[in-house]
């Protein structure tokens, strides 16, 4: 499948089955803690990349799966930013149409300001807007948006979707060690959050690889005054706990490339699945997944983490991109867990 990967575990929303609308890396910010690496070009123009039939009908299939494993929540969750994609409300419709389990949509929020965007939205059981600043610089330090979306765009929009949306608005905030981690940028965060009114503030910490080396999450001392300054709607969300699911592909290079184009896989995640997947095969299927040449190695915080080759991280040079005679196995702690 082309559109429709997982289920992956999500730290909230359970068992998750991704629809991605965009192709890698199609977005309008290029925020210094992304996953999927820097963004190049920025783009902030909203067009069908995929064609919407052809999303729709990858859905459907999923879902009609014999081998289907539990889902929780269908997730719209691009290579990038989702709601470029200009059919979203459509979409929305076609698959509320095939399904009764509820569907989120994970965005940055800053296309809310369109009434068109906004009226998109009104059908999803739940969004996921980010804001992880509270002020004007802070926000160009973090995100690094696109001209367009300024940040006067961005809480405009969000505090007008409040107002129209009766569904389940959680706000996403990531938290980064000497940036917004701080007690007056917390101040100005909760300042600008009380005008949204979210039902949630999520405060995420950035576990998998971002894309600039030198971010790293916040301390304890830090994530207990991030709880107590933006209230008690704000919840830590550690990272999450589960088996990626790599069945209903014939090719497990194909089913793997599905998730770590849009989800980085830690190595020991990886090889877990594997064996779920093919008990005894794992080697074989990394030293396949190496030489397909479509993805890459990138290590942070001590780990090594799979993820697509046209992710930009810049310090990966071509060298350093996995080959089938590289070592595959390393069996670390995840450094980035913050015990509570």
């Amino acid at each position: 499948m082309k559109y429709v990967f997982g289920p992956v575990p999500s730290r909230r929303l359970g068992s998750s089955l991704g629809i991605d609308t965009i192709p890698l890396k199609t977005c309008n910010w290029n925020c210094v803690y992304c996953q999927l690496g820097r963004t190049q070009p920025l783009t902030n123009q909203r067009k069908e990349y995929y064609p919407r039939e052809e999303i729709l009908a990858e859905v459907a299939a999923a879902l009609s799966a014999p081998e289907r494993k539990e889902i929780d929540w269908l997730t719209f969750v691009g290579s990038g930013e989702p709601l470029l994609h200009a059919s979203m409300g459509w979409l929305l419709q076609g698959v509320k149409r095939l399904t009764d389990l509820p569907v989120a949509v994970i965005t940055n929020g800053s296309l809310l300001y369109l009434p068109d965007t906004r009226q998109d939205l009104l059908l999803a059981d739940a969004v996921l807007p980010t804001l992880d600043a509270g002020s004007y610089k802070l926000y160009r330090q973090i995100n690094r948006p696109h001209p367009e979306a300024t940040f006067e765009r961005l809480v405009d929009g969000l505090t007008a979707f409040r107002r129209e949306y009766s569904g389940k608005l959680w706000l996403e905030v990531m938290l980064i060690r000497g940036l917004n981690d701080r007690a007056e940028a917390l101040w100005d965060l909760a300042r600008t959050i009380q005008l949204i009114r979210p039902d949630r503030i999520h405060l995420n910490l950035p576990t998998r690889p971002p894309a600039e080396t030198w971010v790293q999450p916040p301390d304890r001392e830090a994530l207990l005054q991030a709880s107590a300054i933006l209230g008690k709607t704000a919840k830590i969300v550690l990272p999450a706990m589960g088996e990626f699911d790599l069945s209903g592909r014939e090719n497990v290079v194909e089913a793997i490339l599905a998730i770590v184009a849009r989800h980085p896989m830690r190595q020991r995640e990886l090889e877990r699945a594997l064996n779920l997947w093919s008990p005894g095969e794992v080697e074989h299927a990394l030293a396949e997944l190496a030489s397909s040449g479509q993805a890459q190695i990138v290590e942070r915080y001590g780990e090594r983490f799979w993820t697509a080759s046209p992710a930009h991280f810049p310090e990966v040079a071509q060298s350093q991109r996995t080959h089938p005679g590289q070592k595959l196995h390393r069996h670390a702690q995840d450094k980035t867990e913050v015990q509570l």
